[in-house]
């Protein structure tokens, strides 16, 4: 077997969820239980140096001890991140909107003690100051303030004494009005917790907290705290947790410190080049006019793949030398051509944004968005697409550092209130698996929590499960239109065609430009799915 390039290795690594970063010198990776077998290993070590010059190469960064995050004192105004900062803008200019709240539903059956799980989520937000922190202004300028430490209370509900049909009645109605609920930045904490008590063994936890101190890579972080202290305090032992080195605002003082020097010229002459030119503005059919000004109202859909489909999906993958992400987001990207008739298509996509092993470990907003521009035109075959959207998410990926509201600020695209700028469409594969919620004696299982607003036009979200679970759209203004894109992405996308499509010749039906009107149908991947139609 012929030994891959750099390139195709780390594809390979990618596969597999094999995650690496450098610190210094060194090579870490992370990865689920064993997936990097002796051998593996023993490949990565004999391949460190040329990963290693890769990476240096690819973002332009040399990690030297300068690049450590240091805590910094807490005696003075402290800056936001630039994505706290994107957030709290748009909170100003929109007081008491909801898009960026982050509600979940937690099923909780089993002897749960509620005095332990309150100690919990106050000790969690002892350990983390995000989730004190609230932002007020300063000569016009945000700052950040971490309030002292202080309990954190749970508001209880009972429900027990109402009628089976009477208390799942009430409990909609309660989620319904905890999500639409919004927070107000100003006032510390960002958080808050409802427990509704339906029997004396079964409760349902309504949690919601402001995305400007929370992000997706914060759940697993949070998830994997709760159960270790749960367990702790249930025995009336302390937190075995460590104290953490650093903080978010240490982060973000670092991140604007970082932003002053060659990483930024680097990364930002990387971005300019490839999104130079006219960014297209995807306009998608809908059953109404756009309106002047974005509205954020949404709606969500779900819907399934199979595990054989998603095993067919990842051999595709393999044997192309690409990730199972650039193999769905060619797919996406067909969808999308064939509804508009663009073949210069940016899509966002989020990443985590955490290469620093410092915060791999901290509750916060981290995530970056990313700017896929990949150009469909030429009639490519699916194979051909997968190689330009491969070259694409490579060169995104290595040049993640630039943050995406710095990259809008240098870039100044026309702004238009009925649409986000530099992209209308995103996509967002999620395959790292979360450990789940463990408190002894009581069995978690997660709700729908259907949050009604759409910070993009069309979102999709995929997520890899243990078992099927479903993808889901917020729609555009009204549920016919939602339901019509979803409809499409069902009927006019069958992904089980993408593997035919991928060798087929250039002139055949399964070129991007024909793809039959079966083509790529996602009923049936192990993924949960988000296809999100937002706001007309």
């Amino acid at each position: 077997m012929k030994r891959l390039s750099t390139v195709e290795f780390l594809s390979y690594l990618r596969n597999r969820n094999v995650t690496l970063s450098v610190d210094g010198e060194h090579l870490r990776y992370n990865a689920p239980v064993g997936v990097v077998t002796s051998e593996l290993r023993a490949e990565l070590a004999d391949r460190k140096p040329e990963i290693l010059k890769f990476f240096k190469e690819a973002r332009a960064v040399t990690h030297t001890q300068s690049s450590t995050i240091k805590r910094i004192p807490r005696d003075g105004e402290l800056p936001l991140s630039f994505g706290q900062m994107r957030l709290w803008l748009l909170d100003q200019s929109e007081p008491g909107g909801i898009t960026y709240s982050v509600p979940s539903l937690l099923r909780l059956k089993g002897d749960l003690n509620i005095s332990v799980l309150e100690q919990s989520l106050s000790e969690i937000m002892r350990r983390h100051e995000v989730l004190r922190t609230h932002f007020v202004s300063v000569d016009g300028m945000p700052v950040q303030q971490i309030a002292p430490l202080q309990e954190f209370k749970i508001s209880l509900v009972d429900l027990k004494d109402l009628s089976e049909p009477a208390r799942q009645g009430e409990l909609a109605r309660l989620a319904s009005l905890d999500a639409a609920q919004p927070f107000d930045l100003a006032k510390a904490p960002l958080m808050r917790a409802t427990l509704v008590t339906l029997m004396p063994d079964e409760h349902v936890l309504l949690f919601n907290v402001h995305h400007i101190v929370f992000d997706g890579w914060s759940i697993g972080v949070f998830v994997r705290e709760l159960s270790v202290i749960y367990k702790a305090f249930l025995k009336g032992d302390p937190s075995p947790l460590p104290e953490l080195p650093i903080q978010y605002t240490d982060f973000a003082v670092w991140q604007r410190q970082r932003m002053e020097g060659e990483v930024f010229h680097a990364q930002l002459d990387y971005w300019k080049a490839k999104l130079s030119g006219s960014l297209p503005v995807l306009e998608l059919p809908s059953d109404r006019p756009r309106p002047a000004t974005q509205t954020y109202n949404g709606e969500n859909f779900f819907s399934t793949l199979s595990k054989r489909l998603t095993n067919s999906l990842k051999v595709l993958s393999q044997q192309e030398g690409v990730t199972l992400f650039v193999t769905l987001l060619a797919a996406f990207l067909i969808l999308l051509l064939r509804y508009t008739g663009e073949d210069d298509i940016v899509v966002g996509t989020p990443i985590a944004n955490r290469d620093q092993s410092e915060i791999e470990g901290l509750i916060g907003f981290f995530l970056n968005m990313l700017p896929m521009r990949t150009n469909l035109s030429g009639n490519p075959t699916f194979r051909e697409l997968l190689r330009r959207v491969q070259d694409t998410a490579l060169g995104a990926y290595a040049h993640q550092d630039l943050p995406f509201e710095k990259l809008v600020e240098e870039l100044k695209p026309q702004r238009d209130p009925s649409h986000t700028p530099v992209f209308q469409v995103m996509f967002s594969l999620e395959n790292a698996p979360i450990q789940p919620l463990e408190l002894p004696g009581v069995a978690p299982s997660r709700l729908e929590c259907h949050e009604g607003a759409a910070k993009f036009d069309l979102s999709l979200f995929m997520e890899e499960t243990g078992e099927p679970s479903a993808a889901s759209a917020t729609a555009l203004a009204t549920s016919s239109a939602a339901m019509g894109w979803k409809l499409a992405f069902d009927r006019r996308t069958r992904l089980s065609s993408v593997p035919a499509a991928a060798i087929a010749p250039r002139n055949s039906k399964n070129c991007v430009a024909r793809m039959p009107e079966g083509a790529l149908n996602p009923n049936g991947i192990r993924y949960r799915q988000i296809l999100s139609l937002s706001p007309f």
